[in-house]
Formats: structure tokens, C-alpha cells, sequence
């Protein structure tokens, strides 16, 4: 018997913590979904501003949970354990969604019961909440979609994901993998675990529709420095890829599913190159050396679908380059891999090293 959209229950779960400046603007566009089976649950993490009034004015409107502070992943934790819909979406208190998010998400899951997950694309917004212009992730990287249990399993950090509050999951498929684990994410990062766990749970469904906005504030808990190399997220970014790789071995031998050894994926080694040659004394992976990373970037590289010849030779030549580059080219280097908008004075400096450094490392 086929499911209709109409008849599934989506609860938004809005994650909180010292966001008031933003925090109703978020539940406003909860509660003003044109989907008709919505539930809209508040946790709040602790927060010291103004958030728990905030919460306060709206009564019987929204579900709340208040709770000390204990991290995103326990919050949401918190959020599961009130939950009761089909679908869930977890919403950061500083985002909004559009109206018709879940309406079209329900559409999904009732189109395609093997569906563990649906995400959409986010449009920037700024603390004001007007448009940017941006759209996340750019037009031209296209999501994935289908079965993509064996891409996860060989290189998840290069699939196009979205964050928190560009996806949707099947109620059933998020239960299965909790509780989160709190002291392995413990303020944020949560969304690695769910995001990539839940596609070892059913097929992924992209859908190419703005969903949400993702606001850009100068005090999210997790956003990229615009025009530097900021190490300490980098290293945040690493401990939650090897947190993550774990958990997803872990979950494929209990699936019974096929897997490699060690999950490699091109942007986590880049991240590691950088932070290891850059300001190797805070390096958070002892074991790493530059020509391992070199070593498993190949073999990385040859994991990956649809790749070119072209694309390939430029990541192995950085990679080179930044084995053997003096600690103020790699830092110059990091830069360039780190910010798109640099990408193409970064294929410009690879070409004149390539010829003079990549053979300097031998590749295991």
C-alpha cells in the first residue's frame, strides 16, 4: 500500500542555544509550513540570553524542552526522545526553512518508502535575514542521489551533503542509529553523524529546491573563515571525519554490508595535509606524515566516480606541492584549496610547481 504525503507527520525540531536574535524567526517559519501534518518541537540547550522568553511567548504553538547545557547532540537526542512523526527535520535555531520544505520532503518519503533521507539546497542569508545571493551548495556541484551506500563507505567527505538544516530524514532510520553520542560531538558536528549514517539506511533523495536559509552571522557555531585558513576548524573538521569513519564501519558490519578496511576521502586528507603542514605541533592525527598522506590522496583518487583525468592530476600535484612546500607556501597553498573563489590562481601555482615537485615524493 503506497503512502500519502498528506498523511505523514513531520516534526521540525528546532536546536537552540543563545540564538534569540534569531531564534523567532526560526520557529515562525516552523509553524508556517504549508504542509498540514506539521509538529514543531523547541529544545533549548542551555542558553543564557534571551531564548527561553523568546520561547515562552508562543505556548501551545510549539513543543519545548529545556535543558542544560549538554551540545547539539544532545539536544537533539533531547528533540528524538519527544519526537513521534514520520519525518523529522532538525532546524537550527539561527536558519529558517521555506514554507513548502515539508510539504515537498513528505512528497518524497511518500514517493519512495526506501528513502532514509532527503536534503535540498539552502540560500545564505545574513543576520538580518536577507538573501545574499549565494546558494549552497553552487549550482553547478550536483547532488547525489540513489543508493549510496558503497560511495559512503569509500570517500563520504567528498559527497555533497548538506548541513543541518538542508535535510530531512526518515523518522525510523534516525532511531535506529541513536542515541547520538554526545562525548564524540560534544558542542557540535552532530549532523556528520546523522547525515552520513543515515545513507547506510535507505537511498538518498536530492531534491533541487531552495529549502532553507542558512544564515551567516559572525557567530555561527560552525562556519568557514572567509579569506583565511582557520586551523582550528580544520582540526575540528578532522576529529569529526575520523569520529564519523568509525561510526560508519561500525554500522556496515552490523548492516552485514560489504566495506573497505579505512574510508579515505580526498577533502579529509586535504584537511590533514594542511593541518600537518601548516602548524604540525597542534596536528591532531600523531600517526600522519606527509607522504602517507600523499600515498592514500591516490588511492583515494581512485575510489572516486566520475573524476577527471584533468581534476585528478590537479589534486595529486597539490598534494605533492604541499608534502615538500616550505611552511609559508603550504599555509599559501591551504589557502587557495580551502576557498573556491581562489581555485583558479591555485591551478595556476600548481602548474608552474607540478614539473619541480611532484616527484619529489615517492608514493607508496
Amino acid at each position: 500500500m503506497s503512502l500519502c504525503a498528506a498523511d505523514l507527520v513531520v516534526d521540525i525540531v528546532i536546536n537552540n542555544h543563545n540564538y534569540g536574535d534569531f531564534l523567532e524567526e526560526a520557529i515562525e517559519s516552523a509553524c508556517g509550513q504549508t504542509h498540514e501534518r506539521v509538529n514543531v518541537l523547541a529544545v533549548d540547550d542551555g542558553s543564557s540570553d534571551d531564548s527561553r522568553a523568546v520561547l515562552a511567548r508562543h505556548g501551545d504553538r510549539i513543543g519545548l524542552v529545556l535543558k542544560e547545557r549538554g551540545g547539539q547532540a544532545s539536544a537533539l537526542n533531547a528533540g528524538m526522545a519527544r519526537s513521534e512523526g514520520d519525518v523529522v527535520i532538525f532546524l537550527d535555531a539561527d536558519d529558517v526553512l521555506r514554507p513548502e520544505a515539508a510539504a515537498r520532503v513528505a512528497a518524497a518519503f511518500a514517493a519512495d518508502e526506501g528513502l532514509s533521507k532527503v536534503q535540498y539546497r539552502m540560500e545564505t542569508i545574513d543576520a538580518a535575514g536577507s538573501p545574499t545571493g549565494e546558494i549552497r551548495p553552487a549550482a553547478h556541484l550536483p547532488l547525489p542521489n540513489g543508493d549510496l551506500r558503497a560511495a559512503e563507505l569509500a570517500s563520504p567527505y567528498d559527497l555533497v551533503w548538506m548541513a543541518t538544516s538542508g535535510n530531512a530524514f526518515r523518522a525510523e532510520a534516525v532511531r535506529r542509529i541513536l542515541p547520538i553520542p554526545e562525548r564524540e560531538y560534544p558542542r557540535t558536528g552532530a549532523d556528520w553523524y546523522l547525515v552520513h549514517l543515515t545513507a547506510l539506511l535507505g537511498r538518498v533523495a536530492s531534491l533541487e529546491f531552495v529549502g532553507a536559509g542558512y544564515r551567516v552571522h559572525g557567530a555561527n557555531s560552525y562556519e568557514a573563515t572567509a579569506g583565511g585558513l582557520d586551523l582550528e576548524q580544520l582540526r575540528q573538521a578532522i576529529g569529526f571525519a575520523a569520529t564519523t569513519s568509525g561510526r560508519l564501519l561500525r554500522l556496515a558490519d552490523e548492516l552485514g554490508l560489504a566495506r573497505p578496511e579505512r574510508i579515505l576521502s580526498v577533502a579529509d586528507l586535504a584537511h590533514r595535509m594542511i593541518s600537518l603542514r601548516v602548524e604540525p605541533a597542534r596536528h591532531p592525527l600523531p600517526g600522519d606524515r606527509p607522504a602517507g598522506l600523499l600515498a592514500d590522496a591516490v588511492r583515494a583518487l581512485r575510489r572516486r566516480q566520475g573524476v577527471s583525468p584533468a581534476m585528478a592530476a590537479a589534486f595529486l600535484a597539490w598534494f605533492a606541492a604541499m608534502a615538500v612546500a616550505p611552511r609559508r607556501l603550504a599555509r599559501r597553498l591551504g589557502e587557495l584549496f580551502m576557498d573556491p573563489g581562489q581555485r583558479r590562481s591555485l591551478n595556476g601555482l600548481l602548474g608552474r610547481l607540478q614539473d619541480r615537485d611532484a616527484n619529489a615524493v615517492v608514493v607508496a
